[in-house]
Parts: structure tokens; C-alpha cells; sequence
């Protein structure tokens, strides 16, 4: 019976995709990547952004565990409201977001989290229910990947849905 529910959810775009936004190439491919290959008409895309620990952590202290609250569309375009959350968001991105949102009837949501972006996505995908994940990969090098961590292998392994990888170059 949950099978059927799910499935039926599925096919009435009630799915959550969630894309990982730094604004880096990698991820603004990976947002085009999920608008043309996997969102559909009625779906909700949740735009992850995890900011580094810094000098305003204090000022986001109540969201510290849970992130901030979804912002809506029409907020997360808003460069003052978001410069409220310490972010600068990108004209590119906010235009790919916006076409889609018109064209596919999408719900878009963004949120917030500080920390590390590989727990923090892991705790975005299972906080928030996301059916499937796509992050964009920088391609670091073997020494690299092994110095500083990759957070594509730790969400790869640990996310609770499935996870979409694409290459940034």
C-alpha cells in the first residue's frame, strides 16, 4: 500500500529533488543538469546551500542544528534578504531557477545550513524527505581528495536517497 502511494506521488509530481548549490560551475551544472534531465511539472526543487563556519555564526545561532527556515522563491531572489543569511546569490543561477519554475509549474524552496557540507546535505536529504539528490563534483585529484575529503564519496555513501553526480568539467 505504501508502494502505491509512493508510486502514485511520483507520477503526480509531488517528488522533492533536491540540487546542492555552492555556485561553483560544478553545481550550476549540476541545477541544469536536474532541470532538463530529471524535474518534471509539479515537482518542489530545494536549492541546498551550506555555508563554512565564519565570523556570523553567532547571528544564525537558532538555526545552528536545523538550518534556516525554507525561504521561498521570491525571498531567495531578494539580494537583501539574503544577505540577511550571509549569502550572495548568483544571477545565473536565479535565472536558470527562475525559467524552470515558470516553465515545469515547479515549487522551489531554498535552505540553509552552516557547517560541513557533507553532514549537513546528509542531514538535508533525511530532515527534509528529498527522493533523490544531484551535487556537482569539482574533480580533485587523488591527493587532494584524500588531503581534504571529497564531499561527493561522503554523500554518495551516506545520503538516504539516491544521489546524482555531475562532473564539472
Amino acid at each position: 500500500m505504501a508502494a502505491a502511494a509512493a508510486a502514485a506521488a511520483a507520477v503526480d509530481g509531488e517528488r522533492k529533488i533536491g540540487v546542492a548549490m555552492d555556485y561553483s560551475d560544478s553545481s550550476k551544472k549540476a541545477l541544469d543538469w536536474a532541470v532538463d534531465n530529471l524535474l518534471r511539472r509539479g515537482d518542489t526543487l530545494v536549492v541546498l546551500h551550506v555555508l563554512h563556519h565564519g565570523g556570523e555564526e553567532t547571528k544564525h545561532t537558532l538555526w545552528a542544528k536545523s538550518g534556516s527556515p525554507l525561504i521561498p522563491l521570491a525571498e531567495f531572489r531578494d539580494p537583501k534578504v539574503m544577505q540577511q543569511y550571509g549569502v550572495t546569490c548568483n544571477a545565473e543561477v536565479l535565472d536558470i531557477i527562475d525559467t524552470a519554475a515558470r516553465q515545469k509549474e515547479l515549487k522551489v524552496v531554498a535552505k540553509l545550513y552552516w557547517g560541513d557540507a557533507r553532514e549537513k546535505l546528509c542531514d538535508a536529504v533525511e530532515d527534509l524527505k528529498i527522493d533523490t539528490l544531484v551535487m556537482g563534483s569539482r574533480g580533485l585529484g587523488p591527493i587532494q581528495r584524500i588531503l581534504l575529503g571529497s564531499v561527493t564519496n561522503y554523500v554518495l555513501s551516506n545520503a538516504l536517497c539516491p544521489v546524482t553526480v555531475v562532473k564539472g568539467k
